[in-house]
């Protein structure tokens, strides 16, 4: 007869501690407090939130990050006119407290980006924090004459094209 060994079992520190998947119905219902949290209670009067007002996300680019069955992260892409050009509107972007230096953020950047690129869309645009966003490929340069129909706080506008996102956005 063989001799079972008893082999210790490590958890593997690489594995992604949560799931990005297709924004579902009970996610909406969670994402409201989860924006809340991370914008305040005044985001509904942001820039970026009046830019949004009346759409519905692009089909198939809104996003959610799940972990340990709570939603912990969320990202959509909205049709917008960029110059006379279609293009995408990234945002919001939001991730929990409790869950910001996992890589929730760049885990959605890097498929949402993906998907837009797949579903063949050219161009996409936010109003967010420049720094953030550069590792990912956006630029104010990108944006070109672009203005904004809406006054501005001090936010940037960048923008990305889609024929690069993949591989910006996976740090290629």
């Amino acid at each position: 007869m063989t001799a079972l060994r008893k082999t210790p079992v490590a958890l593997m520190s690489n594995a992604a501690p949560f799931a990005i998947r297709a924004e579902r119905a009970s996610d909406v219902v969670a994402r409201e407090p989860l924006l809340d949290a991370c914008f305040g209670e005044g985001r509904h009067m942001r820039t970026c939130q009046r830019l949004r007002d009346g759409r519905a996300p692009a089909e198939g680019l809104a996003l959610s990050a799940v972990r340990e069955g709570r939603l912990v992260g969320t990202v959509r892409l909205w049709h917008v006119s960029a110059g006379g050009v279609p293009a995408l509107m990234l945002g919001p972007l939001a991730v929990d407290d409790s869950c910001r230096s996992l890589g929730v953020g760049a885990a959605l950047m890097a498929r949402s980006l993906d998907v837009a690129k797949a579903r063949g869309h050219g161009a996409v645009i936010l109003l967010g924090d420049a720094p953030y966003y550069a590792r990912f490929g956006f630029s104010g340069q990108k944006t070109g004459e672009l203005a904004l129909r809406v006054r501005s706080s001090a936010t940037a506008c960048s923008a990305l094209s889609c024929a690069r996102a993949r591989s910006t956005a996976l740090g290629a």
